[in-house]
């Protein structure tokens, strides 16, 4: 597969496993609502965001919306884009691998860009995600009137690339609208509701489903149009002639028709690549949106603010309740806010002050029952809630020692992915150094003082009564192997091997970047 080169590729395919993880320290001032919903508004650089939730999230998130800079050589008040190509590509690589490793193996992401940046997007997000996992590329029209002194052409499209993670993603269906439901006005009074009618002929030819379907009423025998054939067998046409679902013209001495009722279609439609203004919104409305919110503001916030009905028309397609979705490019906060009416869980990740005073402002509203955007036509009421949270300090500081600050659960947390790349659950003994068992293999953590009372030198060296109570906390465990984390071993190698122990020493055997 062609690959894409740039000035500073061969560091920025390391950057992101370079990228030290931080501590995620929640300010409880600025979270708001019920606190136990899930929802995060995280305040720092991405890239550091995203390896923050690594460890807890990886493989967790069903939807992914960001609308990066599009380097378009203006320059935002909010974003720096006038960014050189090289930059914008150095910026967005290592991102993209890290949302990657969060998406669950059924999930999907969303990226809205322009022709800019667009075409090498494409070859990098083929790299990162894997060509065959490209879906399709909507084209959103943004504007709904052009512009007419530009030079060349007026461009009124923007493009979303949808990505899935793996073959086991689904899209839904969108629901149907009054629009498409009017098109049913029969009602044969059968108990089976409105129909209409439809062309039972198809183009895709096939020599069994070309023969004559008689009319009952005239005995007149009609073949299907040439080229084509019926779309299904003649015993099947001849059953539903007999239930009914054949229509023969309103006078009865027409050609076959299908009956195609309104409540064997209600599921919803199939999405199309084109999204029209009146259908999703456009740029403009969006603007609105944000100056009903903000209405002290007297500058525009920002260039290319997405309405509230596009990111609804995605999390429609791409989520259903209770999914988590992430923005890690969250902007003026429309992914969060829409998600919250949605009843999805979120993570929005925004870098500079605004994360503050635009980001947590905007969900307050929501929370407190806001009525703009989608809300009249998903009812919502309100309600819900979000922990506020801000970059703390490294894992590691910068001679390799664990930092002083972190927590038992934190530093199991990195473990634990750094041995399963997968995100960790909170063990339900608190007072537990055994972490758990991934494919055959048992985890425990001796660290901070874990055992309290039964500790030695804080509890984080291993000896015989502290692997005894390891091995009682993990009995109802089945594995191969165990591997200790901790300080130092007092026990011998000899034995260790003999009982399928692994002991490793932190922080020497953890490299947490």
């Amino acid at each position: 597969m062609p690959i894409l080169s740039w000035l500073s590729r061969e560091n920025d395919l390391k950057c992101a496993n370079q990228t030290q993880y931080r501590l995620l320290e929640e300010q409880p001032k600025l979270s708001y609502g019920d606190k136990n919903t899930g929802n995060m508004l995280i305040q720092g650089d991405n890239l550091e965001a995203l390896k923050a939730l690594l460890p807890f999230y990886a493989g967790q998130v069903k939807c992914i919306y960001i609308d990066p800079p599009y380097n378009t050589g203006s320059a935002f008040e909010h974003y720096d884009d006038n960014l050189e190509h090289s930059t914008w590509l150095s910026i967005m690589y290592p991102r993209l691998e890290l949302l990657r490793e969060l998406l669950t193996e059924d999930g999907s992401i969303w990226i809205s860009i322009d022709d800019d940046e667009g075409h090498y997007l494409k070859v990098i997000c083929d790299e990162v995600f894997g060509r065959k996992n490209f879906i399709t590329t909507v084209s959103w029209h943004r504007n709904y009137a052009s512009a007419n002194d530009a030079k060349t052409f007026a461009k009124v499209v923007d493009y979303v690339f949808v990505y899935q993670k793996s073959k086991f993603f689904k899209r839904n269906l969108l629901p149907r609208t009054d629009k498409q439901n009017v098109l049913y006005k029969y009602d044969s009074h059968d108990g089976k509701g409105l129909w209409r009618s439809d062309n039972l002929s198809v183009k895709t030819y096939s020599a069994n489903y070309d023969y004559p379907i008689v009319n009952p009423n005239t005995r007149i025998s009609f073949n299907p149009p040439k080229g084509r054939c019926w779309m299904t067998n003649s015993e099947t046409v001849h059953k539903w002639i007999k239930e009914g679902r054949i229509f023969f013209g309103q006078n009865g001495n027409g050609a076959p028709q299908l009956k195609r009722y309104l409540k064997e279609v209600q599921e919803g439609i199939v999405p199309i690549t084109y999204w029209s203004y009146d259908e999703v919104g456009h740029n403009d409305e969006s603007r609105k949106e944000l100056k009903t919110l903000f209405p002290e503001a007297t500058t525009t916030l920002f260039s290319t603010p997405k309405p509230e009905r596009l990111i609804h028309r995605i999390l429609t397609l791409a989520s259903s309740r209770d999914d988590l979705v992430l923005d890690s490019f969250l902007g003026s906060g429309t992914t969060a806010a829409v998600a919250l009416k949605m009843g999805r869980r979120f993570i929005g990740i925004e870098m500079g002050e605004h994360a503050q005073t635009h980001c947590a402002v905007r969900l307050q509203k929501v929370i407190d029952g806001e009525q703009g955007g989608i809300s009249e036509s998903v009812n919502w009421k309100g309600g819900g809630g979000f922990r506020f949270f801000q970059l703390g300090e490294p894992v590691f500081d910068s001679e390799g020692r664990i930092n002083e600050k972190i927590k038992f659960c934190q530093l199991a947390a990195h473990i634990w992915f750094y041995e399963t790349k997968t995100p960790f659950n909170k063990p339900k003994k608190k007072t537990s150094p055994f972490l758990g068992v991934h494919n055959g293999t048992a985890y425990a953590l001796l660290y901070n003082g874990i055992l309290h009372d039964r500790r030695i030198n804080g509890g984080n060296v291993l000896t015989t009564p502290i692997l005894d109570i390891i091995i009682n906390d993990a009995s109802s465990a089945e594995y191969d192997l165990l591997v200790v984390y901790g300080e130092y071993s007092r026990i011998g190698e000899k034995r260790l091997k003999a009982d399928k122990i692994v002991f490793k020493q932190i922080p020497y055997d953890l490299k947490l970047k």
